[in-house]
């Protein structure tokens, strides 16, 4: 199942500087900061700077070879150097991507590639759980699921049997290229929403952009959609040409919830397995009902047996920054999702905080980015869930933040407006009480880690 240095050199169209042909490559790196003894380290050419230039701190620190573009090492590096090897390639990030795609197909195993505008990462989280409960899972690390961390992960295979993915755009053609290198048997899209719309300029072309995860999948694959999803549901109802499964709560599907009882920290409701099954989800929110029917979905395609379904559900762990619930003193409640924001996850968020039992609820809230021209009007309706949802304070930060807040004080004066996490921070410690619920989100660009960090630090 491993690549060897004669398989890159076909497959990449590479060039031996020296080394062996015969030599194994099994871990990959493209960070010298991270390398390991042995690791082969692609280095990656990026806007800022150039990941092939810094070879020899890969040689330094123990890699055994180097996969470069636009560089030839010198006499003296060879020499010193000479127990290892080197390749010379037209593209490394091509080159990364033409190894997973071979090392892909060495694995006859169940593949499961995820995407959608909201909630890759915990779907990806639950669906691994349940299938790590019979299969020895490999799946993307945090949200690595772009066209350079999504082969790096496929690149980790090595005594799995099964392998769970996330793939993440900006722009139409990227999934298809990534569906294209992992081949999936599952095919998972979550829902369509507005995140990226600001490149793609509308949901129906967000929709398309989803859709090419169809592009790889295997000719007996299988599509799960969320049936709730307007443009998904639309969409499936007039698709004939694809192995379609649906979930949902509202609209008639194949995995469906009932009697949902929705709690602070967990989530319980009925679904038909082999026969109705209670199944418990140790994370608060509707929308973590849909990420566990989704996980269902999978393990009845995969014969995962029922109570085995219902372990992997219970015993999911997010990743960290997502929905991650911290307990203070005086019985504050920190629930830092900070990670990334879109509108849909927003007002996701924002009704689980309003169902939330505490003496205040406060939502912390700042720039969703990426929205284009469609930023103004999804910051206003940001501002508007904040008040239908009767939140009892409101803490901005950043320029649309302020778009937020200026919807919300002309009908709630409990609204701080901030120019700096820093600022923030200082709100947020003066105006703490007893049993208050404090939400803390935006888009990972804004740095709201600072926010819960400072929190966490300051009120102890």
């Amino acid at each position: 199942m491993n690549i060897k240095i004669r398989d890159i050199i076909k497959i990449c169209k590479g060039k031996l500087l020296w080394g062996n042909e015969e030599t194994v490559c099994e871990n990959f790196s493209k960070d010298t900061r991270t390398i390991q003894q042995n690791d082969v380290y692609v280095g990656i050419k990026g806007e800022n700077f150039d990941g092939n230039m810094l070879f020899e701190d890969a040689f330094k620190k123990g890699a055994k070879v180097c996969i470069l573009q636009d560089v030839t090492p010198s006499e003296d590096i060879k020499n010193k150097y000479k127990e290892t090897s080197c390749i010379l390639v037209e593209n490394t990030i091509k080159a990364l991507q033409e190894m997973a795609s071979y090392k892909r197909d060495l694995y006859n195993i169940p593949v499961i590639a995820i995407t959608g505008s909201v909630g890759k990462t915990s779907t990806k989280d639950i669906v691994a759980s349940v299938v790590s409960t019979e299969f020895n899972v490999l799946k993307t690390q945090g949200n690595l699921n772009n066209h350079i961390g999504l082969p790096l992960t496929i690149l980790g295979l090595k005594e799995h049997n099964a392998l769970v993915v996330e793939m993440g755009m900006n722009n139409l053609g990227e999934i298809s290229l990534l569906s294209k290198i992992a081949k999936p048997n599952i095919a998972i899209i979550t829902n369509v929403g507005t995140s990226h719309i600001g490149n793609l300029g509308s949901r129906e072309n967000i929709l398309k952009a989803k859709l090419e995860i169809l592009d790889g999948l295997k000719q007996d694959g299988v599509l799960i959609i969320n049936n709730d999803n307007d443009l998904l549901h639309d969409w499936a109802s007039n698709e004939k040409n694809i192995n379609l499964y649906t979930y949902g709560i509202h609209n008639l599907s194949n995995t469906m919830a009932e009697n949902i009882v929705l709690k602070e920290d967990s989530s319980e409701f009925m679904v038909n397995i082999n026969e109705k099954e209670k199944i418990i989800v140790p994370v608060g929110g509707e929308h973590f009902v849909y990420n566990a029917l989704c996980a269902v979905m999978v393990g009845k395609i995969l014969k995962i047996s029922a109570k085995n379904i219902k372990y992997g559900i219970q015993k999911f762990e997010l990743t960290k920054n997502r929905m991650e619930l911290i307990n203070l003193k005086n019985n504050v409640l920190l629930i830092n999702d900070c990670y990334n924001a879109n509108y849909d996850s927003m007002k996701a968020g924002i009704e689980y905080l309003s169902k939330a039992s505490a003496n205040r609820k406060i939502a912390v809230l700042g720039d969703m980015l990426e929205l284009g021209e469609f930023s103004y009007e999804l910051h206003k309706k940001v501002g508007e869930e904040i008040l239908e949802n009767k939140i009892d304070i409101l803490v901005t930060v950043g320029e649309m933040g302020k778009v937020i807040s200026d919807t919300v004080i002309q009908k709630n004066k409990n609204v701080f407006h901030c120019n700096t996490n820093k600022q923030a921070v200082e709100v947020i410690l003066k105006i703490i009480q007893q049993d208050d619920v404090i939400f803390v989100k935006a888009s990972n660009g804004m740095k709201f880690k600072e926010i819960v960090e400072g929190i966490c630090k300051l009120y102890e």
